[in-house]
């Protein structure tokens, strides 16, 4: 794939590249532009969560392409505290709540587990999905950088300025919930149910969001730095006293009873808070851009403060901050294996291939949202994607639609992995459900779709034809599942009058010489028009439209035993000629 430049006029993404481009040279010529995202590994990370990644992601292989160096950072915040205990992660119970504060990397992992802690087994699931997503990154974990004593100069200038911090956050402390989000919360606790937001926001708690707490102090005063304790490892710890020219801190636990006194200036043990941790990285790392959720972007939230904090205390420049908007998913309720329903990254990449869940994050603007389809509305994405793919081979796609395009498809790096015949999704899906999976019958049926193109091998439909696969296997229920019938339905067959029987046998007459995807359709449209006296390319009416309604729930009935079905085309070529001719009674 040529590494080109986009026009600015054509997308997002190109606008935002020209700004953080422009940005950079400002405030760093000569270095590489740094752009970052930041995610907790605090349970599953879901695709809410992968927006904070593609985002970033997308800008800077924009930036790629036009030839400059870059770096997108993706801090792991795996020294934040453990809040919760996510409801439906295999391998645990309740009594992982008593690890409840300490950091995350401290938290044992899920049981059965590869890994050595809480995190790193959440983490490893995302850094797969990232890979097949070709997406470059940098990784940092928050627990290296402050354990190995990275941000010790940053936390003693912290310290030393705590009062001035203490008072950029009291300008908002006593400001009010905006009015939309008390709405939200009452009518989430009239109805008791979580919309998918609801389950994104509480899926975003424990990455220092919205409910972290600020640092406010108790008898001694603000301090913007909690110890991890050195008796049970929680957090729940108070500052009682610090000496600026010492730097020796004081803490209690009010878990355990444990105190100690340390010297701050050699002590790794415990971190920032979350709105003077986020601002110390900007300036720590020379962020230029980065993007954050709604959760963030409220009055009093971290990324408003945090841009004061930057400034006022760190001497940095807050990053250029797109807010993005929620990711709703469409067929939730068949996903168990994320906390609240809510899938991940993974479960995406099992039923769809890399380039379409790019897409979806590419044409659309961060502030945009939209819905990944777990249900039947991935057939009609895919339609849509393989109808952008022949307007970009013919020359007819808008310039807007060609960049989201050329953004799924590849990166500066190249093109990704696709499948090199890639036939309809919906026919995909279609034909292993009514084989259950068993390649020869499967071959056999796609090799008739086109019999002057017959395919060789089913890798030629590969690896789509894997995701379809899994997406009938893993979201359609068994009993939306295809059976095709034994035994003929002698009672049905028996109780057709004239005009049934006529259609049935001028649907088996013409089966040989419409053998083809393309064929069959013909035949099964046209046999409701020949009925009414009209050539078998006559254009529809809507009582033609209601006769064939009705013949082809028929032949549902005759065929699978329900009203509805996998498209008749497929359906016929996936029974075979000799069993629909058993079957329609010939």
């Amino acid at each position: 794939m040529p590494i080109v430049a986009q026009s600015t006029e054509t997308d997002w993404v190109s606008r935002f590249a020209d700004d953080v481009i422009a940005e950079s040279e400002r405030r760093a010529p000569g270095k590489p532009v740094v752009v970052a995202s930041g995610l907790s590994p605090s349970g599953p990370i879901h695709l809410g969560n992968l927006r904070e990644v593609m985002t970033p992601h997308l800008v800077a292989d924009e930036i790629r392409r036009r030839g400059h160096e870059v770096r997108h950072l993706i801090s792991w915040d795996d020294y934040d505290r453990y809040r919760k205990v996510p409801a439906g992660v295999p391998g645990t119970d309740p009594s992982w709540a008593e690890h409840l504060g300490k950091p995350l990397t401290s938290v044992p992992a899920p049981a059965g587990s590869a890994y050595p802690n809480w995190a790193e087994h959440f983490k490893a699931a995302l850094t797969e999905a990232l890979a097949e997503l070709g997406i470059e990154y940098d990784s940092i974990s928050q627990t290296e950088q402050y354990t190995s004593g990275a941000y010790r100069a940053q936390i003693l200038h912290a310290m030393k300025h705590r009062a001035d911090i203490d008072a950029i956050l009291d300008r908002y402390r006593t400001k009010d919930k905006p009015k939309n989000a008390q709405q939200g919360q009452k009518s989430g606790q009239k109805s008791g149910q979580k919309k998918p937001e609801e389950a994104e926001l509480e899926a975003a708690e424990g990455s220092g969001a919205a409910a972290e707490d600020d640092g406010s102090g108790g008898a001694a005063g603000y301090f913007p730095y909690k110890p991890f304790c050195g008796g049970c490892g929680k957090d729940l710890t108070t500052v009682t006293a610090y000496d600026d020219e010492t730097t020796a801190l004081t803490y209690t636990c009010a878990e355990c009873g444990f105190s100690e006194t340390v010297l701050l200036s050699e002590f790794n043990r415990g971190k920032l808070v979350w709105k003077v941790d986020w601002p110390m990285r900007w300036a720590y790392e020379g962020v230029i851009f980065e993007p954050s959720g709604v959760d963030h972007t409220s009055p009093g939230s971290s990324f408003v403060v945090g841009g004061q904090i930057v400034r006022e205390i760190f001497g940095g420049v807050q990053p250029i901050g797109p807010m993005y908007a929620f990711v709703g998913i469409s067929g939730m309720a068949k996903m168990s294996s994320s906390k609240g329903g809510v899938p991940t990254p993974a479960d995406a990449l099992k039923i769809m291939e890399a380039p379409l869940l790019r897409w979806l994050y590419a044409r659309r603007r961060p502030n945009q949202s939209f819905k990944i389809a777990f249900d039947q509305e991935i057939q009609r994405l895919y339609d849509e994607w393989d109808a952008l793919e022949r307007k970009v081979a013919d020359g007819s796609v808008l310039p807007a639609d060609a960049a989201a395009y050329s953004r799924a498809a590849g990166t500066a790096a190249g093109e990704l992995p696709r499948t090199p015949r890639p036939l309809p999704y919906r026919t995909l899906a279609s034909v292993v459900d009514i084989t259950a999976g068993a390649e020869e019958q499967t071959l056999r049926i796609l090799s008739e779709l086109d019999p002057a193109q017959p395919l060789a091998s089913l890798d030629e439909v590969r690896p789509r034809l894997d995701r379809a696969q899994n997406w009938i296997t893993s979201q359609v229920p068994a009993e939306s599942r295809t059976i095709v019938r034994s035994e003929p339905d002698q009672e049905l067959l028996d109780s057709l009058d004239a005009r049934g029987r006529e259609s049935l046998r001028l649907l088996l007459e013409g089966l040989d010489s419409h053998w083809s995807l393309d064929g069959l359709t013909t035949l099964v449209y046209g046999v409701p028009k020949v009925m009414e006296g009209l050539a078998p390319d006559a254009k529809p009416t809507a009582e033609l439209k209601t006769a064939q309604r009705s013949f082809f729930a028929l032949l549902y009935r005759l065929l699978v035993g329900r009203d509805t079905g996998p498209r008749l085309p497929t359906l016929l070529l996936a029974v075979g000629a000799d069993r629909v001719r058993k079957l329609l009674g010939s």
